[in-house]
């Protein structure tokens, strides 16, 4: 069968460079090589001619038409593991029937963070995510407190998530090249199995902050508070209003979520 030819609609970027593949392929096997492993959007099955080498199950997931073609004719060792579709809509407690598993792939640069989103709202079935992203992505989500790159991404998964950059990767070795680099990451689940606080205002906190993150958090907070749920007298006035949402770590947007929650 001829090679699929990359669709920019789908933000394909093909890698072509096999040892770069195998690398990637091989940071599934830390800690968790006992668990199956799904491949998001894999393309011509650069990764997955490695994947599907070792003593694990595989499933792969591929949203492009053409390139499940191209997969179910040259990997007929996949069988039935081939699963045509949006990994964005998938219920992922029916990949694997409940069971955890590993999630990797070269995943598409414009919904990265979705995909990061969805493995949050699924933290306890993928107690691992490897894969390639864009550089700049990976550098904020492994970014500490006090650095201009810390962000959303940051707080949100590094809440539940140990974040390792493991290597970067040159344009070059993609077929298109893509106009920024890329790199390796390797996200394992912390031993955090409840925040202390309400996770969903957590996640509307850490947002409404960063949204404004040049802004003081007695400035940016207020959006939260309403005519109807005003502020309480002298909430503003804790010292910790004067911190730029950059300063916190974790533990403090903790306390500044439960600080917001008995407000209301």
């Amino acid at each position: 069968m001829k090679q699929v030819r990359p669709k920019k609609n789908l933000g394909q970027h093909f890698l072509t460079d096999l040892s770069i593949a195998k690398r990637i392929a091989d940071t599934v096997d830390e800690p968790y090589a006992e668990l199956p492993v799904l491949e998001v959007g894999p393309g011509m099955g650069v990764m997955t001619r490695y994947l599907v080498e070792k003593p694990r199950p595989l499933k792969v997931v591929e949203i492009d038409r053409e390139s499940v073609a191209y997969l179910r004719e040259n990997f007929p060792r996949l069988n039935n593991n081939i699963i045509g579709g949006d990994f964005l809509r998938m219920d992922l407690r029916e990949v694997f029937d409940g069971q955890q598993f590993v999630l990797t792939g070269n995943y598409p640069y414009d919904i990265s963070s979705q995909i990061f989103f969805k493995m949050l709202d699924n933290k306890d079935l993928i107690p691992c995510c490897t894969g390639m992203i864009q550089h700049e992505v990976a550098v904020r989500m492994a970014s500490q407190p006090g650095n201009k790159q810390y962000g959303i991404l940051s707080v949100l998964i590094q809440a539940w998530y140990n974040v390792e950059y493991l290597f970067m990767v040159e344009p070059s070795v993609f077929n298109p090249p893509p106009k920024v680099q890329s790199a390796v990451i390797r996200m394992t689940r912390n031993t955090v199995t409840d925040l202390g606080c309400d996770e969903q205002l957590f996640r509307r906190v850490v947002k409404t902050t960063f949204n404004q993150r040049r802004k003081m958090l007695r400035v940016s907070l207020r959006q939260i508070f309403d005519a109807n749920h005003p502020a309480p007298s002298g909430f503003f006035e804790d010292p910790m209003m004067t911190l730029r949402p950059e300063q916190l770590s974790i533990s403090e947007f903790v306390e500044l979520t439960n600080k917001v929650a008995g407000a209301f």
